[in-house]
C-alpha cells in the first residue's frame, strides 16, 4: 500500500502509540498527584488512542514478520518481540476496559492497582522496543538481503565527510573529496 510494505508499515505506525501510551501513563500519576480530573481524562483519551495505535502497529508487526528475509538470530529476537508487544498491549487493553467497565467510579485502592498496571505497561513498552531496535539497528531485520549487499560493499568503499585538520584554519578545504554511490542524489553538508 502506497509503495510501503509491511516492515515499513510496521515503523510507520509504531513510533505515535508508544508515545502516546506514555504519556497516558504521565498523565495518569499527574492525576494521582494533583488530584486534578483534567489530567486523568487527558489519560484516559490518550490510552484509548495508543490502545488503538498500539493494535494496529501490533498487526502490522505480525505480518512483517511473515515476509521479511530472516535467520534464526532475528526469528528468536523477533518472537520475544511480538510477545512483549502483545502481553504490553494486552495489558493496556486491560486497563482502559477496566475503567470503561467501572465508568472511572473506582475506589482509590483499584485506582491505584491499574496505575501500577500501567506503569508496569510502560515498562513493557520499553522492552519491546529495545528488541525492536536490536531486530534493526543489530541484526538489519526488515532489509532485503540484496539490498544490505549491496550497503556493505558501499561502506566497503568507504565515505569521508571531510573532517578538518585542526592545525589549519582554512574552512574551505577539506582533505578528502566527497563522493556519492551512483545514482544517489548529492545533499549539503
Amino acid at each position: 500500500m502506497f509503495g510501503y510494505d509491511a516492515a515499513r508499515w510496521h515503523a510507520v505506525l509504531n513510533d505515535l502509540p508508544a508515545a502516546l501510551l506514555f504519556v497516558a501513563v504521565l498523565f495518569d500519576i499527574a492525576a494521582a498527584v494533583t488530584k486534578r480530573e483534567s489530567l486523568l481524562w487527558a489519560s484516559i483519551w490518550t490510552l484509548w488512542a495508543g490502545v488503538i495505535g498500539g493494535w494496529a502497529a501490533v498487526v502490522a508487526g505480525k505480518v512483517a514478520s511473515n515476509t521479511i528475509e530472516h535467520g534464526e538470530a532475528i526469528h528468536e529476537i523477533m518472537e520475544k518481540h511480538e510477545n512483549m508487544a502483545l502481553l504490553t498491549m494486552a495489558l493496556f487493553t486491560v486497563v482502559l476496559g477496566w475503567r470503561l467497565f467501572r465508568r472511572f467510579q473506582m475506589p482509590a485502592q483499584e485506582l491505584a492497582f491499574t496505575r501500577m498496571l500501567s506503569i508496569v505497561g510502560f515498562l513493557g513498552l520499553v522492552w519491546t522496543g529495545m528488541l525492536g531496535g536490536r531486530l534493526v539497528f543489530q541484526h538489519a531485520a526488515g532489509i532485503p538481503s540484496k539490498v544490505l549487499q549491496a550497503e556493505i560493499e558501499n561502506r566497503a568503499e568507504g565515505h569521508e565527510h571531510g573532517a578538518m585538520d585542526s592545525t589549519k584554519t582554512d574552512t574551505t578545504k577539506t582533505t578528502a573529496p566527497h563522493t556519492h554511490p551512483p545514482g544517489t542524489p548529492p545533499h549539503s553538508h
